[in-house]
């Protein structure tokens, strides 16, 4: 396989700060779709359910992330 290039630093500073919004945006939007559950349904369970799931998700990946997705 050939050598891959070096990327600039500013290349690697977007690189990571797509990376971390696309993070945050994952464990943002359960929680968004469970209120709006919670709203259609008139419950209050789905909201906290996508909170917790978002939160679940988005921490694994962040780990996955920063780790290079190696399993120990």
């Amino acid at each position: 396989m050939p050598p891959q290039p070096q990327r600039s630093p500013l290349g690697e500073a977007f690189s990571w700060a797509s990376r971390i919004m696309a993070v945050g945006v994952a464990m943002f939007l359960p929680a968004v779709a469970g209120n709006s559950l919670d709203t259609w349904l008139e419950t209050r369970i789905f909201g906290l359910l996508g909170l917790i799931i978002g939160f679940v998700v988005g921490l694994t990946w962040l780990i996955r992330m920063t780790t290079g997705g190696q399993q120990r």
